[in-house]
């Protein structure tokens, strides 16, 4: 376990209304009040700092980003005392580029696309002595950096819990709740995990290495490409383009083949979920008039089965006894009151009690609408 000399922890709180909804006792993990927001912040600054004890103070912290991740960087290094540089592609909002030069970081636009960023960035790393890379998520320091969270969730809650619920894109925060739940004895805990379609590149990757895929001929649709990793040997989808409102926090390329290794073998598996933005959208919505709470869309759609007893009910094994499940509250930067405003609107293209449903993709392929 790592010692948090960079941040607090956070508050395991309880929460009624969720518990009402779903029948089980919920808590929600409170991982929006980091510094810079959100629970890269743990992984984040457990690299910078140990970056800071190999190198000495006068290293130079390099990251490509426009979101949660460059943020958690530039907060760290501001801690510490050390050079921050954020390379963002174009069209990243001036609020962004604001927050992460009030945080001192010096801002470079490396291009049209994050690919193009990331390039610039590896090209001064690679020119600089002292300069690093810092990894947005895949990375075992960051994962034992963000492992923190189960160490502090077993302290808190004093139980096992019958489920894990997060959000995944690259896998940076699945890889260290499962490292976390090793470390506390935790690993058949089941853990679930969810996207949304269009960005949901860990889902497809968990499926192609699964029964929907398993077979000699993989395909996948336009828009995806497939991947072999020889390391962990595991088969990725890598998306060229994104399609979900989420991209921005869940839309990795392709994710760490590292963490889709461990997903696969975890004695407690991890359900993968694929849903619509609308549901996410609904959920921020839901969750914000319930417990005040602003969030991302990346970050609610963690929150739907919470909001959906039967879509609860399906990913949770039934009990005798009403089960305890926690909710990983993951945060981000990118929302605000007139975004959320948007997301109001959109929900209510989809109301309850109309004869619709939902539907969402989980595991191999199967469909579950409700």
């Amino acid at each position: 376990m790592t010692s948090p000399d960079l941040w607090k922890e956070t508050p395991l709180i309880y929460s009624r209304r969720l518990s009402e909804i779903t029948g089980a006792s919920v808590y929600l993990k409170l991982e929006n009040l980091h510094p810079s927001y959100s629970f890269k912040y743990r992984g984040i600054s457990h690299f910078v700092r140990k970056a800071k004890e190999e190198l000495g103070s006068e290293v130079h912290l390099v990251i490509a980003s426009g979101g949660n991740a460059g943020l958690a960087a530039a907060c760290a290094a501001k801690s510490l005392n050390l050079r921050c540089s954020v390379f963002i592609p174009e069209g990243v909002t001036k609020s962004t580029l604001d927050l992460l030069q009030r945080e001192g970081a010096e801002v470079i636009v490396g291009g049209r696309q994050y690919s193009d960023a990331l390039k610039s960035a590896a090209e001064l790393v690679a020119k600089e002595s002292q300069a690093v890379m810092v990894p947005a998520y895949d990375n075992p320091t960051l994962w034992q950096g963000h492992s923190s969270m189960v160490h502090e969730i077993h302290r808190q809650l004093k139980q096992e819990p019958d489920a894990i619920f997060c959000s995944v894109g690259g896998g940076g925060l699945l890889g260290g709740i499962m490292v976390g739940c090793k470390d506390v004895g935790w690993e058949h805990v089941p853990i679930v995990a969810l996207e949304t379609t269009g960005s949901d590149c860990f889902y497809e990757s968990m499926s192609l290495n699964g029964g929907r895929f398993n077979s000699e001929k993989k395909e996948l649709s336009s828009g995806k490409n497939l991947v072999h990793n020889h390391e962990h040997s595991v088969h990725l989808a890598h998306f060229t383009s994104f399609s979900s409102k989420a991209s921005g926090s869940l839309g990795a390329s392709e994710p760490s083949a590292g963490v889709v290794r461990m997903a696969l073998d975890r004695k407690g598996g991890v359900k993968t979920v694929s849903v619509p933005d609308e549901l996410s959208m609904e959920a921020l919505v839901l969750f914000s008039n319930d417990h005040k709470l602003l969030v991302e869309l990346a970050c609610s759609t963690t929150l739907i089965p919470a909001y959906h007893a039967p879509l609860f009910d399906k990913l949770v094994p039934a009990k005798d006894i009403p089960g305890v499940a926690v909710f990983i509250v993951c945060g981000g930067f990118k929302i605000d009151l007139e975004t959320a405003m948007e997301y109001e609107k959109t929900s209510r293209q989809h109301p309850r009690g109309t004869g619709k449903s939902w539907t969402v993709k989980y595991d191999d392929g199967n469909l579950f609408s409700f």
